[in-house]
């Protein structure tokens, strides 16, 4: 077996190691978090009186308008200045889901506007409250739209939480990192960790096409090229 075949055979169990036990785990729950965060500020931007709409607004801006990775660096290595101590991945943890909050909450935001308004009224006009309309008929029918846009996200956040080595996060790029420290094979253990990625993405990829198919509305383009 060639040296950098048997280099990458024997780093791969360590490499994905890293990324079953950090990556995921922090993509799953970044993504979670960071959806129930972009609800509550799309809704907060939809129908919050003026001083929340302004916070939102206010929330958006700022994650919207600077880097994710100077994001985690002024969370993991700037709030202990204050006083702030973090470990690293809980830090990395709350720079993802607000990240993902910011940029979720607006595609939320959008496809809860595209709901027609005339459902609101039908949903008024057989009793039901506002937090009965949107939960009943608002937020499924939106739930579909949102669909491709989420899965987007969340396949760019399996991808982006490689961020998360500069904060010294033990994930799979940061694992790369150390044993290229130790082997000297940068180039090896670097594509080895980009094919990783790019596994996890294909298969993430594929899963959206099912949901897609699955939530397509009736007479839309995925059933009428079906």
């Amino acid at each position: 077996m060639p040296t950098w075949l048997q280099l990458m055979a024997d780093s791969l169990p360590t490499l994905l190691w890293a990324g079953l036990i950090f990556t995921i785990p922090l993509t799953l729950l970044s993504f979670i978090l960071g959806l129930l965060l972009g609800l509550v500020t799309a809704i907060a931007r939809l129908f919050a009186p003026a001083p929340l709409l302004a916070v939102a607004r206010f929330y958006v801006w700022v994650i919207r308008g600077t880097p994710l990775l100077v994001q985690l660096f002024v969370i993991f290595y700037g709030l202990p200045s204050m006083g702030i101590l973090l470990d690293a991945f809980p830090a990395a943890l709350i720079g993802f889901t607000l990240n993902i909050g910011a940029y979720s909450s607006e595609i939320i935001r959008a496809v809860i506007s595209s709901v027609p308004r005339g459902q609101w009224e039908a949903a008024y006009s057989i009793g039901m409250s506002w937090s009965q309309a949107m939960r009943r008929t608002i937020l499924p029918q939106a739930g579909r739209v949102a669909v491709p846009p989420l899965s987007n996200t969340f396949i760019s956040l399996v991808k982006d939480t490689s961020l998360a080595a500069a904060i010294t996060v033990p994930e799979l790029f940061q694992t790369a990192q150390r044993i290229v420290a130790t082997t000297y094979e940068p180039l090896i253990l670097y594509i080895e960790a980009a094919l990783i990625y790019l596994a996890m993405s294909s298969v993430l990829s594929a899963l959206q096409v099912k949901l897609e198919q699955r939530f397509a509305r009736y007479g839309g383009f995925l059933e009428a090229r079906a």
